[in-house]
């Protein structure tokens, strides 16, 4: 017998752009993990209602499609406050590298990972990209979890964990695409080469050359800073943008992250070619590497998703803080009050994110036929009131306020109570790996 939820007189927000976006009292009807129908409750006749037994009253929320954060490194919930207020690079070389040279393991990731899931999960984000070594564990914990992830394993040219021979990087990774390809609905491989100058050439065009074999996407950091543009310039002559569209690296299933400095050809070349973007301003403010010419490239038609990008880098993964901040950084930028909308930056954690992550027949906004990736939040707060319109998630919501999140048609979080995993026991195992790496550094 196929299974029924009901979700009644909740403030709907369906991020559906070919039906009402906004309802104020509704309905959604979830079937076997899918959704089957969404509508105004005054639509619908009490015999309807009684028929489904598995009613969840919404009553106060407003209910929504689950965040989609489109570029993290989960495990690095471990370097959380470990080297902050540092460039980019100094920070890589002299302190994320080393540690996680001491520290990255399996037993790390797995653990790691949960608790950025339990974070995210926490903070209304249903679906997550990341981008890791082991990252076979990552994956493990995203799966017990309940958390819809893109699981992309790490590709550098340098011993890294796991891989300490860097001539069998690409091995690896189909390795652990193969292991996970198919096996779990909510698990996705991906291929996530870390950047232009820590892979060379022909390790770009190997990895790119498998995720078109295994069909998966292809992540790369890509103009994150000005000195990565000006190292590219003076190695190759172009711009980090134009030297992977020379290595036919950029097409419609890689997504770019970052990309903050960019210039006009190379915005056209995005648009052109159909890669996704994903943007990080708080990580981008934080390392000071800059501000990334979202204008520009919404204007360019191209498809934007919104990432935290990892703890060390940002120090949170709250998806609401980041469109917080992506609104008014853009702003202050342009000294102009209607760049980047409220509205832009939503579409950016919801319906783009899916479409980044070439999922936008399955998550994304509240339509029937795509599975049921549903948080709910407390408008009863009193920073929610009152509640004119969508604007105000953006500019006022916090995680915090997430009640429920329905993954999948499963309900994995109610009354702020994670039911899939132990955060306690999560907690302490990443105090106690915290405390192995303050002694080993």
């Amino acid at each position: 017998m196929k299974k029924k939820t009901l979700i009644i007189n909740g403030m709907i927000l369906t991020m559906d752009e070919l039906q009402e976006n906004l309802i104020h009292c509704g309905f959604i009807v979830i079937e076997d993990g899918n959704i089957q129908k969404v509508g105004k409750l005054s639509e619908v006749d009490s015999s309807f209602v009684n028929s489904i037994p598995d009613i969840i009253d919404a009553s106060g929320k407003l209910v929504m499609p689950g965040l989609i954060n489109t570029h993290t490194h989960a495990a690095m919930t471990l370097f959380r406050g470990l080297a902050d207020d540092i460039p980019l690079m100094t920070w890589l070389q002299n302190h994320i590298f080393p540690a996680e040279s001491k520290a990255v393991n399996p037993e790390m990731v797995y653990w790691c990972s949960k608790l950025a899931a339990a974070e995210m999960i926490l903070s209304g984000t249903t679906t997550v990209a990341d981008g890791y070594f082991h990252e076979g564990s990552a994956a493990e914990a995203f799966a017990e979890a309940g958390l819809r992830s893109v699981a992309a394993q790490g590709v550098i040219d340098f011993p890294a964990p796991g891989v300490p021979d860097p001539a069998y990087n690409i091995d690896k990774t189909e390795d652990f695409i193969e292991s996970w390809q198919g096996k779990n609905d909510l698990i996705s491989p991906a291929v996530f080469c870390h950047s232009p100058y820590t892979c060379s050439s022909e390790t770009l065009q190997k990895a790119k050359k498998l995720a078109n074999r295994m069909n998966t996407l292809f992540f790369i950091h890509l103009a994150e800073t000005k000195g990565e543009v000006e190292q590219t310039k003076a190695k190759h002559n172009t711009t980090p943008v134009q030297y992977l569209n020379s290595l036919g690296i950029l097409d419609e299933n890689t997504v770019c992250v970052h990309c903050v400095w960019l210039d006009e050809e190379d915005i056209k070349i995005i648009a052109q070619t159909g890669c996704g973007v994903s943007t990080c301003p708080d990580s981008n403010m934080k390392l000071a590497s800059g501000v990334a010419p979202l204008d520009q490239m919404l204007k360019g038609n191209i498809t934007i998703g919104l990432g935290t990008d990892g703890c060390a880098s940002n120090n949170t993964l709250d998806i609401f803080a980041a469109m917080d901040l992506c609104a008014k950084v853009h702003k202050v930028k342009k000294l102009d009050p209607t760049v980047v909308s409220a509205g832009e930056v939503l579409k950016m954690a919801t319906i783009d994110g899916a479409r980044v992550l070439g999922m936008k027949k399955i998550t994304g906004s509240l339509t029937p036929g795509k599975r049921a990736d549903i948080i709910m939040l407390d408008l009863q707060q009193p920073h929610m009131q009152p509640m004119y319109n969508a604007d105000n998630l953006v500019y006022a919501a916090r995680g915090s306020d997430i009640s429920t999140a329905i993954i999948d048609g499963n309900l994995v979080m109610k009354d702020r109570k994670i039911l899939t995993i132990d955060i306690e026991e999560i907690k302490e195992r990443v105090r106690s790996l915290s405390r192995d790496l303050t002694e080993t550094i």
